[in-house]
Parts: structure tokens; C-alpha cells; sequence
């Protein structure tokens, strides 16, 4: 390995750029290598993760071009907002890379709980994507731009990235949390039902999900959820649907019954809702046979129709009498409002995004909006 001098290297931190000036050597085998660099914790990274911390911080909620203003302006610390952008997207999927393999720090595990419910739900978002239409169309501007400019493309050489197929993908969310809510952890991935399933059971697998005394799911009741939660997570003791998707299916059918808006429609519904909450599904689907024999319009006998389908098929998922007996909530609050917390930066005023990065950037929202961000932080100044 040969010697081939000092070299300075900028590291930025937030308290400003530091030039570090160390010796650096060449090998045929190697390429370049700085030895002090990973002693001074500089060699994957050329930004502290104190910097990096608050990068996270402020792009959480913002775009980025006002992120890089807040950042000057809190901190005095001047970064483009090109790299606050790649700062955010590698530490998403430094994050992403830690989940899959194992070494993020979970919050809390099921042995950590005060009580001894341990809750989980499943939902589906949709984020705006970049098309591959929209991409080329860019190109071209910033191409025809750089001609009346002469200057050269900055771009990496390769292969460009492509677009999406569609102006809208669904991402998946899973969630965990405990009855009071004090304990919360949550994760997504872009992938499809499948994907979800194995991230539902790693993730079920990490908080010890199997030694919680009671343990059930609340979700939307949509089959594809039902269907992974059977096959990834067995041990669960019940697959709550929650009250509320229950409820919009009825609201739905006495519009066609009785007229959107009517008092006949208002009380239809809150009596058959009362039905299914005190005394179960099993009656509410007998009342809505007794309905169904005395409609003769078409369309309401098919709305009835549907509605039974929609809850015969569900009837261990709405047992609410029994659920509340054991003290068990019925509403997916929790998971909703998780979809919303880790989405709200995707879907901002003109976002568009590629998947990887969508998916990035959803990664640092589910350690900022849960009990993990402290921590992990603290191992990440650890680790350097």
C-alpha cells in the first residue's frame, strides 16, 4: 500500500464545516483509504449525525428548499437543498436496510408492556409517484435549459431511474400498540400484500408479540389483510373489524333505504347499529332479513343484499358484545392515524415521488412518530 500524502476532507456538523486533513493510501486491491477517517467517524458519512438529526427534524414536515432556509437560519448552518435531499433519502434507507437486517432498536417489547394487550392494524395508503411521462418531460427541460446555458449535465452516467406506471401507488402500513397507546411502533413498505406480511411478522417477531396475554388486530376488514394476518400471525386471538368501516357500510345502504339525509335514514341506521354493538351480528343479519323480505324496489333489495354478504362474511370479526366484555377496543384510530403521520410529508402540495424514495422518507417517519426517535439517535452517534 503506498503513501500518497496528506489530503483534506470537509465534515460537516451543526456547528459548521470542519476541514480535516489526514494521510491517505493506495492499493490496487483497495483503491483510496484514509485510516483516521473511521477513527474520527467520518468514513461512511460526511455529515455528523447530530447534522443529520436535524435535517431528519426539519424535512419531516417540510420540502426541502424551506428546510434549507430553517436550517440556516435556526443553526447557521449553510447545505443545499439538493443535499438535504440525499441526506434524508440515504438515511431513510439506512434506516430500512437496519429493519431487514435486523439491527434497529425497537421501542419497547411486549415484555416492557404495563398492561397485557398488545394491538395491531394493517392499512393501505395511496402516494403520488412521478410517472415516466413526467420524467421525460423534466428531462428535456432541464436538458434544453443547460443548451442555453452551455453547461454540462451533472447527472450520474448509467441507466436513469425510471417513472412510475401510475400517478398514485399504494404503500402498506402495519402497526403495533398497546391499550393506553404509551407504547406505539409502526412500519411500511411499498411492496405488495405479500411484502406486508413478511415486514407484519418480523416486525410481531422483534416486539415478541406471542408472549403478550391478550393480542388481536383492528383493521378495515379488507381480505387481503385478514388473509396475511391468518397466515403470519396465527397467535393472535381475535381479528376485530373495526366499528367504524362496520358503521359507513350501513350509513351506505340506508341512503338507498331511506333517502340520504332523512330522519328515516338516521334512525334506521343508529338502531341497527345499537343492534350489532349490544347483541352482535348475528341478530343485526336476522333484522336485515326481516328488512329484506318487505322491500320490493330493486335497488334496496340489492343494497340489503350487499350489506348482508358484507357482514355474513364477517361475523367472527364484528362479535362486539363479546369484544367489549373483554374489555377489547373496536376502533382502528390508531392505525389510521398512522397512515396519515407517515404520509403527510408524501403527500404535500405537488409532491411527486419515486418509490424508493417515498418509501424512504416514510421509514424516518416511523421512528419520528413513535416512542424509537431518542434512541435511535443515540446509537447512531454510537456507531460513530
Amino acid at each position: 500500500m503506498r503513501n500518497k500524502g496528506n489530503k483534506t476532507v470537509t465534515h460537516h456538523t451543526i456547528n459548521g464545516p470542519i476541514e480535516v486533513t489526514r494521510k491517505v493510501y493506495w492499493s490496487s486491491q483497495t483503491g483510496m483509504v484514509a485510516p483516521a477517517d473511521r477513527w474520527l467517524g467520518i468514513a461512511e458519512n460526511r455529515y455528523s449525525s447530530g447534522l443529520r438529526e436535524m435535517v431528519c427534524r426539519l424535512s419531516i414536515n417540510d420540502a426541502f428548499v424551506p428546510a434549507c432556509a430553517n436550517l440556516k437560519r435556526l443553526a447557521q448552518v449553510t447545505i443545499s437543498s439538493s443535499a438535504i435531499r440525499g441526506i434524508v433519502e440515504n438515511q431513510g434507507k439506512r434506516i430500512l436496510a437496519q429493519q431487514s437486517s435486523g439491527d434497529f432498536p425497537v421501542g419497547f417489547t411486549a415484555d416492557d408492556l404495563t398492561g397485557d394487550t398488545l394491538i395491531t392494524g394493517v392499512d393501505g395508503v395511496m402516494v403520488p409517484h412521478v410517472t415516466q411521462e413526467q420524467k421525460d418531460k423534466r428531462r428535456q427541460t432541464e436538458k434544453a435549459k443547460r443548451k442555453r446555458q452551455c453547461r454540462k449535465s451533472t447527472a450520474k452516467r448509467g441507466r436513469p431511474k425510471m417513472g412510475s406506471d401510475g400517478s398514485y401507488k399504494e404503500f402498506k402500513i402495519v402497526s403495533f400498540y398497546d391499550a393506553d397507546k404509551k407504547h406505539q411502533h409502526v412500519a411500511g413498505t411499498r411492496g405488495n400484500h405479500e411484502k406486508l406480511g413478511k415486514l407484519m411478522r418480523r416486525e410481531a417477531c422483534k416486539l415478541k408479540l406471542d408472549r403478550a396475554v391478550h393480542k388481536y388486530s383492528v383493521t378495515d376488514g379488507a381480505s387481503w389483510i385478514l388473509s396475511q394476518y391468518r397466515q403470519q400471525l396465527p397467535m393472535l386471538d381475535e381479528n376485530i373489524l373495526d366499528y367504524y368501516h362496520f358503521r359507513d357500510h350501513v350509513i351506505k345502504a340506508s341512503h338507498i333505504l331511506h333517502g340520504e339525509g332523512t330522519k328515516e335514514s338516521v334512525c334506521w341506521r343508529e338502531e341497527m347499529m345499537t343492534v350489532a354493538w349490544e347483541q352482535g351480528s348475528l341478530v343485526f343479519l336476522d333484522r336485515l332479513s326481516g328488512k329484506y323480505k318487505s322491500l320490493g324496489s330493486q335497488p334496496k333489495r340489492e343494497a340489503v343484499k350487499s350489506l348482508q354478504k358484507y357482514v355474513a362474511t364477517r361475523v367472527d370479526m364484528t362479535d362486539y358484545p363479546t369484544f367489549r366484555a373483554k374489555g377489547y377496543d373496536c376502533g382502528s384510530g390508531p392505525t389510521e392515524s398512522f397512515c396519515g403521520c407517515l404520509t403527510r410529508r408524501l403527500k404535500g402540495r405537488g409532491m411527486k415521488w419515486d418509490s424508493d424514495n417515498a418509501e424512504a422518507v416514510m421509514a424516518i417517519a416511523s421512528v419520528y412518530y413513535t416512542s424509537q426517535w431518542k434512541r435511535y439517535w443515540k446509537a447512531e452517534r454510537n456507531a460513530a
